[in-house]
């Protein structure tokens, strides 16, 4: 990995970044007034405020607790874990939750014990994803967090209230980042193209070109300043000029335009992110849009988990639960439609089967609604497992073995295909739920004509 100079740290143990670093790495701010965004973490007094800068006297703050910073990719956390680190004048230490093992956190947590010890200095333990800790891993992070063996500083993207374990979360002071806005991202790359650091005034970008890298970050930093040294990589190697007096930049700039943007980038990154919580959100959303009957939207994150990769089997089963939960009995044929394209999208694969999940998701969506039956199976349940069961009926029960009859087994049933319209006015239910009614079918599509015929069945039933 060239990101950083191997061989050279500083003397907070931070790496140095190296020359050919990429253009995202070389500009990672260098102190708090160059963080975009974020402002709700950096107001005066903030606990990240007061981690990060030292005591108006000049003096070392108290001992900060661990934290663990929480937010969608390019938003600033690497960032924040080292302007804590350089600031703080403590030893800073970063693992991956990738590639780190227990041996290699109980090894770092070790060499800070000894170093407080020795009066070596005090250590911050920086874990990027740590998500992807296991609850073991998770565990052994414990004691050193308690003690204050080392300050923790873990960045997640996924939320910490399912991806990290309660105990260590509780010992952890909790920061949310947002997202960037657009603005936020405009100064970064306006500053990432004129800082020596990163292009020093070699190109600019006219508005065309500028929009359309704001578009295809949507609030990712990193993204940004990926997309931006990817198209000034395309312009320097073209060379072209702008005219004198444009006013667009250093008169030797290199203009990069709207056509040299779209070569420099061969798809439009997807913000959707399988593993962490876009994920969640787009099925939400998606599920939502069905349910509310918004086919446009619904299309929409289709279209969204389809770009960025998503197993089109796991869309399918998806479909299949909202044809029966949300659908239901106002149209039956949903439920036939979600499971033959479910069955359909396994024989024949993508990229043709984006077109047969198009079609199930257009008739789930605008589709009659109703969870009749999907409240009338969770009711039933609850009664059941509230212990409300009762005996089976005599006349219901098994008739068919030997002495069955003698213990009253089956007497008195009335087959129902010898009564008028086949139904016999005879007790179903135990005696302890007679008269119960689950199903409360609607007045939606097919549901309509159900209620009508039940609303006739229920009154021979109880009578």
């Amino acid at each position: 990995m060239d990101l950083f100079d191997a061989a050279t740290t500083t003397a907070a143990g931070l790496p140095t970044t190296a020359p050919n670093a990429p253009l995202a790495v070389r500009m990672r701010p260098a102190s708090i007034e160059e963080v975009a965004g974020q402002g709700h973490l950096l107001v005066a007094g903030s606990p990240l405020r007061r981690l990060v800068e030292p005591a108006e006297d000049g003096s070392r703050r108290a001992t900060p607790t661990s934290v663990v910073l929480w937010g969608p990719p390019g938003t600033g956390k690497t960032t924040l874990a080292y302007l804590i680190a350089a600031t703080s004048g403590r030893r800073f230490v970063e693992l991956s939750a990738v590639t780190a093992g227990v041996k290699d956190l109980r090894a770092v947590i070790e060499d800070a014990r000894r170093r407080l010890a020795t009066a070596g200095g005090e250590t911050v333990l920086f874990i990027d994803e740590v998500h992807r800790f296991t609850k073991a891993q998770q565990d052994a992070l414990l004691p050193s967090v308690e003690n204050r063996w080392v300050t923790l500083v873990a960045a997640t993207t996924e939320n910490p209230s399912f991806s990290v374990i309660s105990p260590l979360l509780s010992r952890s002071l909790l920061l949310t980042l947002r997202p960037l806005g657009t603005d936020d991202v405009r100064t970064l790359v306006h500053r990432a193209m004129t800082d020596e650091r990163g292009l020093g005034g070699a190109i600019v970008l006219d508005d065309a070109a500028e929009d359309h890298l704001l578009r295809l970050a949507g609030g990712d930093a990193r993204k940004a300043l990926t997309i931006l040294e990817a198209a000034a990589g395309a312009a320097l190697s073209d060379g072209v000029v702008p005219p004198s007096g444009d006013g667009l930049g250093e008169p030797n700039a290199v203009v990069v335009g709207l056509e040299t943007m779209e070569r420099a980038i061969d798809v439009a990154a997807v913000r959707y992110d399988r593993d962490g919580d876009q994920h969640y959100d787009v099925i939400s959303a998606f599920i939502k849009s069905m349910r509310g009957s918004d086919v446009d939207a619904a299309l929409h994150y289709l279209a969204r988990m389809i770009a960025a990769g998503e197993d089109p089997r796991f869309i399918a089963r998806r479909i299949v639960i909202a044809a029966a939960e949300e659908v239901g009995m106002a149209d039956p044929s949903a439920l036939q439609t979600a499971v033959a394209a479910a069955q359909a999208v396994a024989l024949i694969g993508m990229p043709e089967g984006r077109i047969i999940l198009a079609e199930a998701v257009v008739h789930v969506t605008t589709a009659p609604k109703s969870n009749a039956a999907y409240l009338g199976i969770d009711a039933a349940l609850a009664d059941v497992r509230a212990g409300k069961i009762g005996t089976v009926p005599a006349h219901l029960r098994d008739a068919h073995y030997g002495g069955a009859q003698k213990i009253g087994h089956g007497q008195g049933y009335r087959y129902a295909h010898d009564e008028p319209n086949a139904v016999a006015a005879q007790q179903y239910l135990p005696d302890e739920l007679k008269g119960t009614h689950y199903y409360h079918p609607t007045d939606r599509g097919y549901e309509r004509s159900v209620t009508e015929r039940l609303e006739r069945i229920r009154t021979i039933l109880d009578s």
